[in-house]
């Protein structure tokens, strides 16, 4: 059986760690981390620290938040015969303390925290620096990891001229956003409030990593759903949506209640929150259409504003749609934009011909 025992009584050697102490409980109530975490990586710390200076290997470190004391203990094992006066210590001198110790206890004296050398100080120092940078690593990734998918607000603080990303505060630690996920021909200056879509949150060594877009579907959709009521109530459902950044958006809806216009609760009276929302875009166009089961009634409204005469079916997801001739370039839309952007929403490929 081993036993945990301290040498015969003796001046307390412990150290005032009232600084310490209220350093972990301001860094527990400022930035989260929690008391328990912080007090083990500094007695880890301690113990490497003093392992350091002294090669020692059988130390014990006792934090105590109600007394507010720092102490360290050496430990040494009962042995019969002594083959490193650093780690063992004989019966016979065990005896001389307590004659209750046996082969195989551990005694514990206490050690001065004076004789801590300055190096291993700093290395310990550096060790609790560390844990703390890790935990408050922690804690932005598990605020952004709830945010996953969602709509912020931020606060620009930088512009790189040179590449174009833009630095932004998002209330939680700042963050880039891409050249590659911004509009195209956006700009930003310091101050200016913007409103993005968290893409991607991970963990890397240097810190956490998070992806912010202004061009992916998801803002369209987030921004729908904090805008229009009867989105946020699932009184319409949003089914699909095809985009492409800066110029166009297309967004399928459908009412589960027929006595609600599921196209008109999206654009508002007289377009004000389809228009919130465009002008949150930059002027980007948002064609909202109603959503089918009918494969032919979903193609034909998700080439509007054009008006479909036919829709052929040619195989499984191949379609030919049939339009009067001044309908021709309005349903193509300009460089193919329209017919491209209602393939990707129908999730068919269309052929559009005219006819006379």
């Amino acid at each position: 059986m081993r036993k945990n025992a301290k040498n015969a009584p003796k001046k307390e050697t412990g150290n005032n760690g009232e600084e310490l102490f209220a350093a972990v409980d301001l860094l527990e109530s400022t930035k989260g981390i929690p008391r328990a975490y912080l007090l083990e990586k500094i007695e880890a710390a301690l113990v490497s620290a003093y392992k350091k200076e002294k090669n020692a290997s059988n130390v014990r470190i006792s934090l105590d938040p109600e007394t507010k004391t720092i102490r360290m203990f050496r430990q040494k094992t009962v042995v019969e015969e002594v083959e490193d006066p650093q780690e063992q210590i004989s019966l016979e001198d065990a005896h001389a303390i307590s004659l209750r110790y046996e082969p195989g206890d551990v005694i514990e004296d206490e050690v001065s925290f004076e004789k801590f050398g300055r190096l291993s100080a700093q290395a310990g120092k550096q060790v609790i620096i560390q844990a703390i940078r890790e935990a408050e690593h922690s804690n932005i990734v598990r605020e952004y990891e709830k945010k996953h998918e969602e709509v912020i607000s931020a606060v620009v603080t930088m512009v790189d001229d040179a590449t174009g990303d833009v630095t932004v505060d998002t209330g939680t630690s700042e963050a880039v956003l891409p050249r590659s996920e911004q509009l195209p021909g956006e700009r930003f200056a310091v101050g200016d409030r913007v409103k993005v879509f968290v893409t991607e949150v991970h963990r890397e060594t240097r810190g956490p990593v998070v992806t912010l877009s202004r061009t992916h579907p998801g803002l369209v959709k987030r921004l729908m759903e904090l805008i229009v009521p009867e989105i946020q109530d699932g009184v319409v459902l949003i089914k699909g949506i095809a985009r492409e950044p800066g110029s166009r958006t297309k967004v399928a809806v459908l009412s589960r209640d027929p006595d609600v216009d599921a196209v008109g609760a999206c654009i508002g009276s007289r377009s004000m929150r389809i228009g919130e929302i465009v002008e949150e875009l930059r002027g980007e166009k948002i064609d909202v259409v109603l959503y089918s089961e009918k494969p032919e009634e979903y193609i034909a409204a998700a080439l509007s504003p054009a008006k479909i005469r036919e829709v052929e079916f040619d195989g499984e997801r191949s379609s030919t749609v049939w339009v009067d001739g001044d309908q021709l370039s309005l349903a193509i839309g300009k460089e193919g934009q329209n017919a491209r952007l209602a393939a990707h929403l129908t999730g068919f490929k269309i052929d559009i011909r005219g006819r006379k």
